[in-house]
C-alpha cells in the first residue's frame, strides 16, 4: 500500500554542491545547494533564487564553480548552506578551507573538495543559474589512473525527508549492461 506524503524535494539522493564565487572585493564566497544538477552534456543549472549572494556575484563576475561535497567535510558543507554570504562576508575564511584561482574561469576552486567544475555564465532564468562547464578537474587522491573514482570521492547526498546527509560509495551495478537480459527477452 502506498501513502500519500506532502510535497517535498522528493528526489533522492539530491547532490550536495557547493557554489564558489568571488565576492566584488576579491574574497571568496560559497554556498551550499542541494537543488542543482547538469543541464546537459557541459552545462550545469542551480535552483537558487537572486537573492543569494553568490548568484549576483555569478552574475557580476560571469562565472563559478561546482564542487561535489565530501563526507570529510560535511561540517563545512553544511556550514556554508546555513550562512549567507549577504550577513557574514568572511564565512569561507572561517570554515578553515583554502582556494586556488581556476586557471579557466574567474571564480575560486576549493581545494579541500575532490571534484570542481569550473564554469562560465549563460543565463538566469526561471530554472535559476546556467553555466557552461569549459573545465572538469579532481584531485589526484580520488582517481584510479586516468578515471575518477566515484567510491574514493566519498561524495554527500541530502535527504529532503529527514534532513540527513548520507554519503555515496558503494557500486550496486553497470549502466547500459546489467538490463541487457531483460532487452534480449524482449527481442525474443
Amino acid at each position: 500500500m502506498r501513502k500519500n506524503l506532502s510535497i517535498t524535494g522528493g528526489i533522492f539522493p539530491m547532490p550536495v554542491l557547493l557554489i564558489a564565487t568571488y565576492n566584488e572585493d576579491g574574497s571568496v564566497n560559497v554556498m551550499n545547494a542541494a537543488w542543482g544538477t547538469m543541464f546537459s552534456r557541459n552545462q550545469v543549472v542551480l535552483n537558487l533564487t537572486e537573492t543569494h549572494k553568490t548568484v549576483k556575484n555569478i552574475k557580476e563576475r560571469k562565472a563559478f564553480t561546482v564542487s561535489l561535497a565530501d563526507s570529510h567535510h560535511v561540517k563545512e558543507a553544511d556550514y556554508f548552506g546555513m550562512v549567507s554570504g549577504n550577513h557574514t562576508p568572511n564565512k569561507f575564511e572561517k570554515s578553515g578551507l583554502t582556494a586556488t584561482k581556476s586557471e579557466h574561469v574567474n571564480a575560486p576552486i576549493i581545494n579541500e573538495f575532490p571534484i570542481c567544475l569550473e564554469c562560465t555564465f549563460l543565463e538566469y532564468g526561471a530554472c535559476g543559474v546556467i553555466g557552461n562547464v569549459v573545465n572538469v578537474t579532481a584531485d589526484e587522491s580520488v582517481m584510479t589512473g586516468d578515471t575518477v573514482d566515484i567510491s574514493k570521492i566519498a561524495a554527500i547526498a541530502f535527504d529532503p525527508y529527514t534532513h540527513g546527509y548520507y554519503q555515496v560509495t558503494e557500486r550496486v551495478g553497470e549502466a547500459f549492461q546489467d538490463g541487457l537480459q531483460l532487452k534480449k527477452s524482449h527481442l525474443s
